[in-house]
């Protein structure tokens, strides 16, 4: 049987509602079996800390305000999640407790390592009661019948035996942080322990995986709160992971790495704020591509040491319950210290460390291998530039260490991470749709990679047709596509392809739609989710419902990606640019006009009643003009739909059905099918010329056209035949051009005209070229 060890953090149990999240967590990604490590809830810990420094302080007012505060948190957890009887046994407990802590204060017997360990308790038994309450099979367990030391080093071989109770028909709910000596007092596992309880247990129950749930959507090349372009990785081998935790990593920890060492246990850091979103998997050597990472430096000693031994880090690292990184430079080894445990950690070196470098901040770049040096002289350089005196440079192999006396800003290290970390990003780039547009769109993609690659590599790694698939992650050439895909394409599930763009390592993914298809879009949050870019051709998403339409562009925003889908409307006409340059430029769309359709502007632009209308219509149908059931055209309801996307890029709250659509057939038409269709052509020879008469009595022609205008009291959002002047622009326009008139503010008496092809493969193909290069380029910024 497989099994998982699932870990939630305080914040992810800082509320009843995170509690409601992370149960929900729990019955849809574990299983029975698993392990459940929880950490104390909010800043339970905080608080118990606060308590024990009043104890020691010996103050009885702020012994009393702890106390009371600390009954006040957990009892309304428990009454907002635990109904009756649920909710009394709970209470009753830790009524008990609570007046133990405080027999304990007053006859002087209060442990401080005891006294932490209720925070972790609390929050394994409300949770196992409330996975309960919910009709789930749960247990809380107290890890210290668990987890023992002996002189301060684990029992792997006792606690493999005791870790048998963990039951494979329960949820087992264990406290993290905490564990045993021999005698059975209570010992705490340090900073982050939680952490560090889970891959223990993981290891003592053989499990497969170990998932670190926080509230950060994965490991970032850099501190995402400071740098907005970080990226998050899907993928970080172990060595750079342990790396990054020596270093400080606020996300990994040295400590929590330990006991995966030498297994196939997959660590996955995932966001328990956004359960839905991508992770980041800490994977054994091979498996991941070494990647670039920024981490901060603050508050720092720097120590030159004499003679140190084989693991005297390691154990100094435990004796503090912090990572320490130890390296060479020159002839000399050097130890970089959190300041605070300066004079501590002088002390167990017993006079074989000097101090360097007093409370010294900066950075350390973690790279690929050979990297180092050339990255350590480019940073310095760098901050040269930015003003900024380094006191310390150490180059190294695989990463870098730069030491100054100031903390670095949001601005220097966006600088730093823009000019070292970015230029090593991989664009994949994942083709849907390998018809007349795709074939002709890959064909393009040898010529235009060329281009591409001069702000960021770019791969082509999978297609996908209705039927088949095909995906290599090292990159398919462009040139042989066809041979690759006749000897390799394997069939279309859209699991698998799920699979393949969560697997894909890359730091940026874009799947390009350029199918019809309808189901292919309703994939599209799952692609976001798999931390893809969107560009598409594919009309649905963009005129999808509202509610399901606002819910991808808001994860789309969340999770810090693009969708470009300016050939959706007017193939390659750059429609969707030209709006966003007006609204970003302060201006106000007040009216938008035009022929969106090439072939109902084909069609209306030769009929001039010397034939009948549905000539016409065969013979666009024959030569490829129109859909091969030329009734998709003349329902009108494409041009409907991208009136849609327009309107919605603007900013308005539209549905398909909120656009007043007039066919150009009569409803006899819409309602038959393909034969009936066939055998009353007349009745839309009959229903266009009587259409064309009444135009053509106003000195007018027909074309079919869509209005939107965006008055203060009233919107106007319509598509259908409209009687046009002759010397309008939607008049003289070329048969088989769009035309897009933009009436703005700045744009009113003379409106802003975009006018060209609105079909072809090539100018299409064209139209999506440029939507990759505008994304390739903002990812190259």
């Amino acid at each position: 049987m497989s099994r998982a060890v699932h870990k939630f953090g305080g914040s992810s149990l800082s509320s009843a509602n995170r509690y409601h999240a992370v149960a929900n967590i729990i019955l849809s990604q574990a299983s029975e079996g698993d392990v459940i490590v929880v950490s104390a809830a909010g800043k339970t810990t905080d608080i118990l800390v606060k308590l024990w420094q009043s104890y020691q302080q010996q103050d009885q007012q702020a012994l009393s305000d702890v106390l009371a505060l600390l009954e006040q948190h957990q009892s309304e957890l428990i009454q907002e999640l635990l109904v009756a009887p649920f909710q009394q046994s709970v209470l009753s407990a830790l009524a008990g407790e609570l007046a133990d802590i405080s027999e304990q204060i007053n006859t002087a017997q209060l442990q401080e390592a005891q006294l932490l360990a209720h925070g972790e308790l609390w929050s394994a038994r409300l949770l196992a009661h409330y996975l309960k309450q919910l009709d789930a099979n749960a247990r809380a367990f107290d890890a210290r019948q668990l987890l023992t030391l002996a002189d301060g080093q684990l029992q792997h071989e006792t606690n493999k035996q005791a870790c048998a109770q963990l039951g494979l028909t329960q949820y087992n709910v264990v406290t993290g942080f905490i564990a045993a000596d021999e005698a059975g007092n209570t010992v705490t596992l340090g900073r982050n322990g939680s952490d560090y309880s889970a891959t223990l247990l993981a290891r003592y129950i053989d499990a497969q995986s170990v998932s670190i749930w926080t509230d950060t959507q994965g490991v970032f090349s850099t501190d995402p709160r400071k740098v907005k372009r970080a990226i998050r990785y899907g993928k970080i081998c172990r060595a750079q992971a342990n790396l990054l935790a020596r270093l400080g990593n606020p996300v990994l920890h040295a400590k929590t790495l330990t006991p995966l060492k030498d297994s196939t246990i997959k660590l996955v850091v995932r966001s328990s704020f956004d359960s839905s979103s991508a992770a980041t998997e800490i994977v054994t050597e091979g498996l991941a591509k070494q990647k670039r990472f920024i981490t901060n430096l603050d508050n720092y000693d720097l120590l030159k040491v004499a003679d140190l031994h084989e693991g005297e880090v390691g154990e100094l690292s435990r004796v503090i319950q912090h990572a320490l990184h130890h390296f060479d430079h020159g002839d000399d080894t050097f130890l970089l210290v959190p300041a605070q445990y300066s004079n501590q950690i002088s002390a167990l070196l017993t006079g074989r460390s000097n101090l360097v470098e007093s409370n010294v901040s900066g950075l350390a770049i973690v790279c690929e291998q050979g990297a180092g040096h050339t990255l350590a002289a480019q940073a310095k350089a760098i901050l040269a530039e930015n003003n900024v005196t380094l006191r310390f440079v150490s180059p190294h192999d695989e990463y870098c260490i730069l030491l100054c006396e100031q903390q670095l800003d949001t601005d220097r290290l966006t600088i730093l991470h823009d000019q070292l970390v970015s230029v090593s990003q991989e664009l994949a780039v994942i083709v849907a749709g390998l018809g007349n547009v795709g074939a002709v769109f890959i064909e393009q993609l040898e010529k235009q990679l060329l281009r591409l690659n001069q702000l960021l590599p770019v791969k082509l790694v999978g297609l996908v047709r209705s039927q088949h698939m095909l995906f290599n992650p090292s990159g398919l050439n462009p040139e042989n596509w066809t041979d690759t895909w006749q000897s390799q394409a394997v069939p279309f599930i859209s699991k698998e392809l799920l699979n393949h763009l969560s697997e894909l390592d890359y730091e940026h993914k874009v799947v390009i739609d350029i199918t019809a298809s309808e189901s292919f879009s309703q994939l599209y949050p799952q692609f976001v989710d798999a931390g893809c870019h969107l560009i598409c051709a594919n009309k649905y998403a963009g005129t999808a419902e509202l509610n399901w339409y606002q819910a991808l562009q808001e994860n789309l925003k969340l999770r810090n990606l693009q969708w470009r889908y300016n050939t959706s409307v007017g193939a390659g006409l750059p429609i969707n640019f030209a709006l966003n340059d007006l609204l970003n430029s302060g201006d106000k769309v007040e009216r938008l006009t035009g022929v969106f359709s090439g072939t109902l502007s084909w069609l209306c632009a030769h009929y001039d009643g010397s034939q009948p209308f549905s000539e016409l219509v065969m013979q666009a149908k024959e030569m490829g003009y129109s859909e091969p059931d030329p009734r998709e055209d003349l329902s009108g309801r494409d041009v409907q739909r991208k009136l849609l996307i327009l309107a919605r890029e603007l900013g308005l709250t539209l549905d398909l059905d909120d656009i007043e659509l007039s066919p150009l057939m009569p409803q006899a038409l819409i309602d038959g099918d393909w034969d009936f269709f066939i055998d009353n052509l007349v009745l839309l020879d009959e229903y266009v010329s009587k259409l064309a008469a009444q135009a053509a009595a106003q000195n007018k022609v027909l074309r079919y056209a869509a209005e939107l205008e965006l008055n203060a009291d009233k919107l106007v959002a319509k598509v259908g035949l409209k009687p046009v002047d002759k010397d309008d622009a939607l008049a003289t326009l070329k048969p088989g051009d769009n035309i897009f008139v933009i009436n703005s503010q700045w744009y009113q008496d003379n409106p802003l005209v975009i006018q060209g092809p609105g079909a072809g493969k090539e100018v299409t193909a064209a139209g999506i070229h440029s939507d990759l290069y505008w994304l390739s380029k903002s990812l190259a910024k």
